[in-house]
């Protein structure tokens, strides 16, 4: 069917979004894209550290594709909760569906007492640290102000832990080189890699006094998820993945100059004069594949804190939590009891931020929308088609919002709106 008469909303326009309101649009359904943000490209912007340029403008089109094709209905600067609450989405709009993937944009907090009332005083959270490094150098920067310093304690162990201690060491990097007059391209400094570059102009890492940032990780090496492990994985699989990671992380080090202390949980932070000076670790160990805190602990200082140990949603008006997360009643799908025209896709409900598992993700919730919830794959429907009043009545309410925030197009608004290093 081509002709909109079955109506679609989709909560977020990056990776997970944009692979939803492709399924959609290429089945003809009318699919309006609401994004909190004048540029959908999300944490393929604001997470992924900006010295993946290639990957960014790979993703930057594959986005653009994906939202300015016929049929989808892009609506910039609104946010849901903020300037159209998600019931009335659901309720009174008309969509026959609503695709919640508005991803995990807030740090999960550092479980140490206290923590909260440290933030800015030695302790830092991931997700603004990297938007400050990714967007810092931009005339129209706002944002929070960070520094990456030497001897920088890092708090973490996934891939995005990676980035904060290379984002830390290769700006520590940069500006010794930039002390010599020597103005090296992040995302050339990140191909060679530290010693190489600093050896292409008589500097070495020791010479410089530079410690470099250390990750503290709660398990062993093998364990860090740099690389996932299959459920099923047999016990000749799960050495192999384990070895792999090991020697991922091996090569990291020697390219990046950073540490890896495991075996350490986030215990407490030690603070003098109202101010982050180290943190204090319980020392861990694992049975049985079972990670056991010992009572051994250890106090290590350092220049400050960063705290890189996963994102969560941002709590959304109505939509119940349990702890950090939503309350799903279907996990695979993201089902919510309370909105039964409702899923969710990509890491709002996987919790993993890279760009493989959000495509992968919204790729089969929306074709189960399509296939099972709406059916239209097949000869029967399962939902009643729109009137042409109430499409009209639909387009007519999402007109009026994307002329309250002036678009007028999507070619022509990404275009305007584009990243500063792609315009």
């Amino acid at each position: 069917m081509s002709d909109e008469s079955f109506a679609i909303a989709v909560i977020g326009g990056a990776t997970a979004g944009a692979e939803a309101a492709d399924i959609f649009a290429k089945q003809g359904v009318l699919t309006v894209v609401f994004e909190q943000n004048s540029r959908p490209y999300g944490k393929v912007e604001d997470g992924l550290p900006r010295w993946h340029v290639g990957l960014r403008a790979k993703e930057y089109a594959t986005i653009d594709a994906k939202l300015g094709q016929e049929h989808v209905h892009f609506v910039p600067n609104t946010k849901v909760g903020r300037d159209v609450s998600l019931r009335e989405l659901c309720e009174v709009w008309g969509f026959h569906s609503v695709v919640l993937a508005n991803g995990a944009w807030r740090d999960r907090p550092l479980a140490v007492p206290d923590a909260e009332k440290y933030v800015g005083k030695g302790l830092v959270y991931q997700n603004p640290f990297i938007q400050w490094f990714n967007h810092r150098h931009e005339a129209a920067y706002r944002g929070p102000v960070f520094s990456a310093l030497d001897d920088t304690i890092v708090v973490g162990g996934g891939l995005a832990s990676i980035d904060v201690v290379k984002a830390i060491n290769l700006e520590l990097a940069s500006g010794a080189l930039r002390a010599k007059g020597v103005e090296e391209d992040l995302e050339e400094l990140e191909v060679q890699g530290i010693p190489k570059s600093l050896a292409a102009h008589g500097l070495t890492w020791e010479g410089l006094g530079f410690k470099g940032a250390t990750l503290f990780y709660r398990r062993r090496i093998e364990d860090m998820p740099l690389v996932s492990m299959p459920d099923d994985a047999n016990e000749k699989v799960r050495a192999k993945i384990e070895r792999t990671r090991a020697h991922m992380l091996e090569k990291a080090i020697a390219k990046y100059l950073f540490h890896v202390r495991p075996l350490r949980a986030p215990l407490a932070l030690v603070v003098e004069n109202e101010r982050v000076v180290g943190m204090r670790f319980a020392i861990t160990k694992m049975e049985c594949g079972k990670l056991v805190t010992t009572a051994e602990t250890e106090e290590v200082r350092g220049s400050q804190v960063i705290s890189s140990i996963g994102s969560i949603p941002e709590p959304l008006e109505g939509v119940p939590q349990k702890g950090e997360l939503y309350a799903y009643s279907d996990w695979d799908l993201g089902r919510l009891p309370d909105f039964p025209t409702l899923f969710s896709a990509g890491n709002v409900v996987t919790g993993k931020g890279n760009i493989v598992d959000s495509r992968k993700h919204a790729r089969a919730v929306g074709q189960h929308v399509r296939d099972e919830y709406l059916k239209l794959a097949s000869d029967v429907r399962a939902q009643t088609p729109l009137t042409p009043e109430k499409r009209e009545a639909l387009l007519k309410r999402v007109r009026a919002r994307q002329e309250r925030v002036a678009y007028r197009g999507y070619a022509e608004w990404i275009q305007g709106a584009r990243p500063p290093e792609f315009v």
